[in-house]
């Protein structure tokens, strides 16, 4: 009875073994400072990215806020991040009584992340990710527009994210929205350069 018990574990081992195996994990991946297949990662690639938000009221631009970033590209998957944020606190009252007055505040601004890789195979070409919010005020001190009391603070917000593919020195227009209440067309464009 023991002999068939043992024989029974041994058979059971001997079937699970390969599985056993190959489910054991390789050697880690080297960090990106050393070499695969004694090939040496690129040097990050230093670049000047520069996104400009235009609004055009019809073919009149009524704004245009150009913000640059300095971002890392990487040759050797993704590379750090950059982020910038810019904005400011608006009080908006919650409730209101003769006694008391409560407040909350609510942020406005721009808000940029950008990512961006090359490879080493199409010198120049760059691939940026994208993502861009934009908030702000809705409408002017006293105006009222599709039941929007004109009391009460209105806030327009714009999000996009998008993966840009540019060359070295050039420029491109990624997105291009309009907004449903006042008739405004936000325009976002892109511009990278290599750093020198």
């Amino acid at each position: 009875m023991k002999i068939r018990f043992a024989a029974g574990i041994a058979l059971i081992v001997a079937l699970l073994m390969p599985s056993l195996v190959a489910q054991e994990p390789g050697p880690p991946a080297p960090p990106p400072s050393q070499s695969v297949g004694g090939k040496k990662p690129p040097a990050p690639m230093p670049l000047k990215v520069t996104v400009v938000l235009s609004r055009f009221q019809g073919e009149k631009r009524i704004s245009s806020m150009p913000y640059v970033l300095g971002v890392m590209a990487s040759g050797w998957g993704a590379g750090p991040k950059t982020t910038l944020r810019m904005g400011l606190e608006v009080p908006v009252a919650t409730s209101s009584n003769v006694a008391v007055s409560s407040v909350s505040y609510r942020s406005v601004g721009t808000n940029i992340d950008c990512g961006a890789t090359f490879d080493e195979a199409t010198p120049g070409l760059f691939q940026l990710a994208m993502v861009v919010s934009d908030s702000s005020l809705g409408l002017n001190a006293g105006e009222k527009r599709d039941g929007l009391a004109a009391d009460m603070p209105s806030f327009r917000n714009f999000n996009s994210s998008f993966t840009a593919l540019l060359r070295d020195g050039h420029t491109m227009q990624y997105t291009s929205a309009t907004d449903p209440v006042s008739g405004e067309v936000m325009k976002i464009d892109v511009t990278v350069a290599v750093m020198k």
